[in-house]
């Protein structure tokens, strides 16, 4: 492979640019669109303030210094950081340097984000510090490009940064590493790269800022790019085909060694299929109601039928390998990585007791066989979901256990995130990310709020949970059975965005294990496989059954209860599978069924 392009590319600065090298066209910056403030205001008092601030606290050994003065309206937030191999006086000088071109380059703007080689800063009228969100992004590149192997490129480009970015998350105290990856050919020898997140960031926070930007890399930069690098509040990576940092590299690299299958991996294709748009049925006729579901259900089953028969050739074309490994509850995990990954995310009993109001009763968000879940905020402004442990339930301790050592594995946009954990005077506690809509089944079966989740948000649960499920199954390094999914454990955040929750019954399987049999048989009926219910055999196909029992009763928007004797439940798979579509069942009373219609009719039949 060789380099090809002109000396002087193209540099895009989120919309735009200038030319290569960099450092000739610094600063990098994003005037904002929250507004202006005028000559000698408070906002600009308080601006000043921090500004004479920042450039102190930012050399101290962190490289790293927020924040905030003033109060509404007039309040101003700040965060400043320096690479990690910058010394400490050119960082405070680039930061008093940026404060001062910024009112320059962005006069009178409340808002600013500004780059340079040595630091970053970003304010804001907006408390962008109360949350982890990797925001005030700048995206640039390197005008030159690549030639030869494309696709070989890009593998070993994704594989440095993938572990240059483990390495800064779980191996250093600044969250900054270096990387280097050798041998890759004779005219581009070397590979470089960088990633860094604020340092007050826990390591799993870190990890998932990194991995969120490394998800959008190829959609943002071309594949053939010599060098790119991008730059937020919480997290920046960077790659060159020269030695752009100052230090040694902290890991290195042999190209033949990277894998064809970085991560994280691509999102898998949506399901396709008719869409439902619910609605209000009010006043509609069983006789056209019987209609409007004989045309809907059918679509739905063999939606189902599909997937399944795909997913069942799909796995016996698979080549038959060595006899797998038998699966292991992830509790038994005995690796020191999860030592040390658990270690850095303990939170201290006091600050969950702070946050929660002492568990006060008017915080509690639910409650489930493990214990209780309250909601809480962190000093920094961060709402979190604590998962408390009941002390005498001896079964949720093993669950909380496996839970624990797995979610802080498991980095997915589909899946709940773990901020940390208390085991402090024999408290067990889980800490994750709050979720505004709590749990899918509190909306769904409620027809006050079934309203809320019109077709769209359906359509975008349905393939978010998917994504989970895919992630889970064959896109982690781990391979995990659920054995669990259910509506109330898939959360809904403020977007209405699903996350796979509780991970209490998961299993992990081993090599190329693909089922496994248990003569503990748990979950939830109505959602079990009959092969697991029965006789207690799990594999993905249980999770993938589940999840059809699931597409059933957000289609519906009725509880499917696995029985015939549930007064505010109905036996879904019974009613789907038969062929008389009797308009007296209660499914045709779903106040969804003139939606289906006008959707199946305009979009399918029409």
């Amino acid at each position: 492979m060789r380099r090809g392009g002109s000396v002087h590319g193209l540099l895009l600065v989120t919309a735009v640019a200038l030319a290569v090298p960099m450092i000739a066209a610094q600063p990098w910056q994003n005037c904002g669109s929250n507004g202006n403030y005028s000559a000698n205001s408070t906002y600009q008092t308080n601006l000043n303030q921090l500004a004479a601030a920042l450039p102190k606290n930012v050399s101290s050994g962190s490289l790293f210094a927020s924040g905030a003065a003033g109060s509404v309206p007039n309040i101003v937030y700040a965060l400043a950081f320096c690479p990690g191999d910058t010394n400490a006086s050119a960082c405070a000088a680039c930061v008093g340097n940026a404060f001062q071109d910024s009112q320059q380059l962005c006069p009178y703007n409340k808002e600013v984000y500004i780059v340079y080689n040595d630091c970053y800063l970003y304010f804001s009228n907006i408390n962008f510090l109360a949350s982890t969100d990797n925001t005030g992004v700048v995206n640039l590149y390197n005008g030159g490009n690549v030639t030869g192997d494309i696709a070989r490129y890009d593998r070993a480009v994704t594989g440095l940064m993938n572990a240059t970015a483990g390495y800064a998350a779980y191996n250093s105290s600044k969250r900054f590493a270096t990387g280097e990856m050798v041998g890759f050919d004779d005219q581009a020898p070397k590979i470089y790269a960088t990633a860094q997140c604020t340092p007050d960031l826990a390591p799993v926070q870190c990890r998932r800022c990194l991995d969120s930007m490394m998800g959008q890399w190829w959609q943002t930069f071309d594949p053939n790019t010599q060098g790119a690098r991008s730059v937020g509040s919480r997290c920046t990576m960077r790659f060159e085909l020269y030695s752009f940092y100052t230090v040694s590299p902290m890991l290195q690299l042999q190209a033949q060694a990277v894998t064809p299958s970085p991560s994280p991996s691509p999102s898998p294709t949506p399901p396709s299929g008719p869409p439902v748009v619910p609605g209000t049925a009010g006043g509609r006729k069983k006789n056209r109601a019987g209609k409007i579901l004989a045309i809907a259900m059918p679509i739905v089953a063999a939606m189902l039928a599909a997937a399944v028969i795909g997913f069942c050739f799909w796995r016996r074309r698979r080549p038959a390998k060595a006899p797998p490994q038998r699966p292991r509850p992830l509790s038994s995990a005995s690796r020191s990585d999860n030592i040390e990954s658990i270690d850095s995310l303990i939170l201290n009993l006091s600050t969950l007791r702070i946050a929660t109001d002492n568990f006060a009763e008017s915080n509690k968000l639910g409650e489930g066989g493990f214990g209780v879940v309250y909601k809480g905020t962190l000093p920094y402004g961060q709402d979190i979901a604590v998962k408390r442990l009941s002390q005498s339930s001896c079964q949720g301790m093993g669950e909380l256990k496996n839970e624990l050592v797995l979610v802080a594995k498991l980095q997915h946009k589909n899946l709940v995130h773990l901020v940390g954990v208390c085991l402090e005077e024999n408290e067990k506690m889980l800490v994750y990310e709050y979720m505004p809509n709590k749990s899918l089944d509190n909306i769904l079966f409620d027809p006050s709020k079934g309203s809320l989740l019109d077709w769209g948000r359906r359509l975008k649960i349905i393939n978010g949970v998917a994504r989970g499920l895919q992630y889970l199954h064959e896109d982690s390094q781990l391979k995990i059975v659920h054995r669990d999914l259910k509506a109330s454990n898939v959360l809904l955040d403020s977007d209405y965005s699903p996350k796979i929750s509780d991970f209490g019954l998961a299993r992990l399987f081993g090599g190329d294990q693909t089922q496994d049999i248990t003569d503990r048989v748990v979950g939830t009926y109505g959602y079990m496989a009959p092969e697991y219910a029965m006789r207690g055999h799990y594999s993905v196909k249980s999770d993938v059954f589940s999840f059809g029992v699931l597409i059933l009763e957000i289609v519906t928007g009725k509880r499917n209860s696995g029985s015939f004797n549930s007064e505010e439940s109905v036996d879904l798979l019974s009613i789907v599978s038969t062929s008389n579509l009797d308009t007296s069942d209660c499914l045709v009373q779903s106040s969804n069924l003139s939606s289906i219609h006008h959707y199946v009719v305009r979009n399918n039949l029409a």
